[in-house]
């Protein structure tokens, strides 16, 4: 038996060339006369003993595969081959004659092939494996491959953000998303439920792994989520929240919740102000420039008098983006035209009037029973 099968670490140079020497000579071989002519068109082509490309596949038994499985590469149809060999982009894995076979260094323990059929079976296989696999036969004469992709599935996705607590159009926001484990990633923003995508003040980079928003806005809160994917796995990170910090603006002011200004002597009157602000902005009232012991957004004036006209403040601050902002409107209490006793004299009035219309009307017409 040939010593190099024994120990293929002793093999020479000149002896892994000998499977296609053997490829060389069986092609040489002389066989007796086959009459072509009762063959189909596509087999009269080829030359004798040698499988046309096609009629023979190779299958894996997973495709792609997780590391760690064990991987069988079959030939479909299944066919008997006495003797051959596998390699893996160009480098060999193994060859065999007969009943032995002869494992190379870099695939130790973990391949072997069935004599019979040719099938390799790779154990524990590692992302290293991933390659186009071709095994080649003398006897007979044949060759086929396919590629093998094998992944680590990926776990624990997180998301490493710093800072968190934010100023509008003062500061940026670096978000960076990792995996324990996982090989071949593709990674996937998310605001809520809507992907991210790179603008003006959004950068993806590092192979999409880290997402930069350049002055952020009120608006880019989150939650942001970061999806891995790989062709057999795919996992989402836990939410991260930012802190924006900003206003107060966008400040509006009503009265009894309509536009106008102008009320009667006696009217009971509701001031509501709003302001747009991260964290709330603290309201307080001032009435003619000086300030009142009233907070927050409502202040209510009851029956209010001549004397409470004037301009009405809401002063809104927020202590982390230290602005201070007011809003201003201006009452005018002013008397009705008739006091409310003069409005009642006037009513008993026209109330007799009309009685004394009513009785006039109903007398008969007197004014021809007179006479001189």
């Amino acid at each position: 038996m040939d010593d190099s099968l024994q120990n293929p670490r002793r093999t020479s140079p000149v002896k892994r060339g000998r499977v296609k020497t053997m490829a060389w000579v069986f092609e040489q071989q002389t066989r007796p006369p086959l009459d072509r002519k009762t063959l189909p068109q596509e087999q009269q082509d080829v030359p004798r003993g040698f499988l046309s490309t096609g009629a023979v596949e190779v299958r894996p038994s997973m495709n792609p595969a997780v590391v760690g499985a064990s991987v069988t590469l079959s030939l479909s149809p299944s066919t008997a081959l006495n003797s051959g060999s596998w390699t893996v982009g160009g480098s060999l894995i193994l060859t065999w004659t007969g009943a032995q076979q002869a494992v190379f260094p870099s695939h130790t323990g973990r391949a072997t092939v069935d004599v019979q059929t040719g099938a390799l079976t790779l154990t524990s296989v590692t992302v290293a494996d991933s390659g186009l696999y071709v095994v080649q036969s003398v006897n007979p004469q044949l060759q086929a491959g396919a590629s093998l992709s094998v992944y680590v599935l990926i776990s624990n996705v997180t998301l490493k953000a710093n800072p968190t607590d934010l100023m509008e159009f003062n500061s940026s926001a670096v978000v960076t998303c990792s995996v324990s484990s996982g090989s071949s990633l593709s990674f996937l923003w998310l605001n809520s439920s809507s992907e991210v995508t790179g603008s003006d003040r959004v950068q993806i980079t590092d192979g999409n792994s880290t997402l930069t928003i350049v002055n952020v806005t009120r608006y880019d809160q989150g939650p942001f989520r970061c999806l891995v994917i790989n062709p057999l796995s795919n996992s989402t990170s836990a939410p991260v929240n930012f802190t924006i910090n900003y206003g107060p603006d966008n400040m509006a002011l009503t009265v009894n919740g309509q536009n106008t200004t102008s009320f009667f002597v006696g009217s009971n009157l509701t001031l509501l102000c709003s302001a747009q602000s991260g964290p709330e902005a603290r309201l307080q009232w001032a009435f003619r420039g000086e300030t009142l012991n009233t907070t927050g957004p409502l202040l209510e004036l009851l029956s209010v008098s001549e004397k409470q006209s004037g301009s009405y403040s809401c002063l809104a601050s927020n202590h982390r983006t230290n602005v201070n902002r007011n809003i201003t409107t201006n009452i005018m209490v002013a008397k009705s035209p008739l006091s409310g006793s003069e409005q009642r004299r006037v009513h008993v009035g026209l109330l007799s009037l009309l009685l004394l219309v009513g009785v006039l009307s109903s007398l008969p017409d007197v004014g021809g029973s007179f006479s001189r």
